[in-house]
């Protein structure tokens, strides 16, 4: 017989990257009791692990000018970001960056002469940005959560929102082992839960699965930004492994078939891809033009982001050489709850988000920094909110109705298949062209 499982706790945070450890950290260190979930494991799991590139920083003690700034990130969002969170993100960036450090995350030095920080424009930045470790930013989050006495619980997927009287008050899921259930009644709720990806052809994206969104959007919260894709290039040898992708995103030199370059002025966007839909290709990443300070640069950075996955297909950018890359390949979607203040509360009330679960549409600063803001804030707009309510009371009957909502697919024979659903999705938005090349009419709605 399936047991249940009841847990209170004045705020339930779901999803254990760096937005759901940061919300869950500062929320704890107000007094709050705070209950972390996460469908893998926090510290191991989720985009926060993959994450192996840099760590954006905004410092004007560095030189780093804001408007130049805040122009790029305007320009590269396509004038769509949101100006608001724009600024947070980066007059706020130095404040995550000190914070993560503090709680242990290690910044390595590569370069003696520049230290931890990659000067500015030495990329293509108008502003440093810290190296870090992949893999390395998640353990010491679990660490901090665990030592100011946040409850963590691993492994449990939760499926669907518990509402009361127009409000948030919780959730219900299961563990991964069973088909026990897990009542959670919260004075807050915040989806930490990443962004969603649609697995295209070659992608190695598979973890995206947009469970936050759609358990949100059911209960009635608005959602924005999904058009706001990406595209990762891969190698052409290896389209759905992550080898080399430091050295194309460090060193952005690409040509095309009759050997002319194609401007390209970050590590994701469209120039690559409207180089193959113009018939270009092949398109080659070429390190035979990189100077031996550039390759040096490449290779120190390959060590600490994807040096195991390039070991394992043979790719050492010391030899140089000119290789042939894929296009239109693993897009990631924005699409994230709307944002109805700067502390992360959504439409829905008790509700928050934070990370890229919140959409403030292309105006992050880097995945990591604009995470652990987010996070700080929703943490404070959580804590507010709750000093504002009165007793937390969740109706037996919407418990029960929520979960049998959960179980349902159980009883079933038969039905779609998450892998059938996919396939349908894939019909109708891939060719790339659909996905990623867009066109102005399509802002119009």
């Amino acid at each position: 017989m399936p047991k249940e499982t009841i847990v209170e706790t004045d705020v339930l945070v779901l999803g254990g990257g760096v937005a759901g450890c940061t919300t869950a950290i500062k929320a704890r260190e107000q007094g709050l009791n705070v209950t972390l979930v996460d469908k893998a494991y926090v510290g191991k799991s989720g985009t926060t692990a993959a994450a192996g590139m840099r760590f954006s920083v905004f410092n004007p003690d560095f030189g780093d000018d804001y408007d130049e700034t805040f122009k790029m990130i305007t320009e590269g969002s396509g004038y769509l970001n949101d100006r608001v969170w724009t600024e947070i993100c980066i007059k706020e960036s130095w404040s995550a960056y000190e914070t993560l450090a503090s709680w242990g995350v290690e910044f390595p030095v590569e370069n003696k002469k520049e230290g931890v920080f990659v000067p500015k424009h030495k990329v293509d930045s108008p502003f440093a940005s810290a190296r870090i470790i992949r893999r390395g930013v998640p353990p010491p989050l679990r660490r901090q959560a665990e030592k100011v006495g946040v409850k963590i619980m691993d492994r449990i997927t939760v499926t669907d929102l518990l509402m009361q009287d127009g409000r948030v008050v919780g959730a219900v899921g299961f563990p991964l082992t069973s088909l026990d259930s897990i009542v959670y009644k919260a004075k807050a709720t915040v989806l930490c839960t990443g962004s969603w990806s649609l697995r295209t052809v070659g992608a190695e994206t598979h973890n995206m699965t947009g469970d936050g969104q759609a358990m949100a959007y059911r209960v009635g919260a608005e959602l924005t930004g999904g058009d706001m894709h990406s595209s990762h290039h891969g190698s052409a040898d290896y389209p759905s492994w992550r080898g080399g992708r430091a050295a194309r995103a460090i060193y952005r030199r690409f040509i095309d078939a009759e050997g002319k370059e194609i401007p390209y002025g970050f590590e994701v966007g469209p120039a690559v891809d409207i180089a193959f839909h113009e018939g270009r290709g092949p398109i080659y990443h070429d390190l035979d033009a990189a100077t031996d300070e550039e390759i040096e640069r490449v290779w120190q950075r390959q060590q600490n982001s994807d040096g195991m996955e390039s070991a394992r297909i043979g790719y050492d950018p010391r030899k140089r050489g000119k290789y042939k890359i894929s296009g239109g390949q693993d897009c990631t979607v924005g699409a994230g709850l709307w944002p109805a203040d700067t502390n992360c509360a959504t439409t829905i009330p008790g509700l928050f988000a934070a990370g890229d679960a919140l959409s403030i549409r292309s105006a992050a600063f880097g995945g990591l920094p604009s995470g652990t803001i987010m996070g700080t804030r929703a943490a404070k707009g959580a804590a507010e909110y709750i000093s504002k309510i009165g007793k937390l009371v969740v109706d037996e009957a919407e418990i029960a109705r929520v979960k049998k909502i959960m179980f349902e697919p159980a009883k079933r024979k038969g039905g779609f298949s998450p892998n059938w659903v996919t396939q349908l999705l894939l019909n109708t938005m891939v060719p790339y062209y659909v996905l990623l090349i867009q066109h102005g009419d399509r802002l119009q709605a």
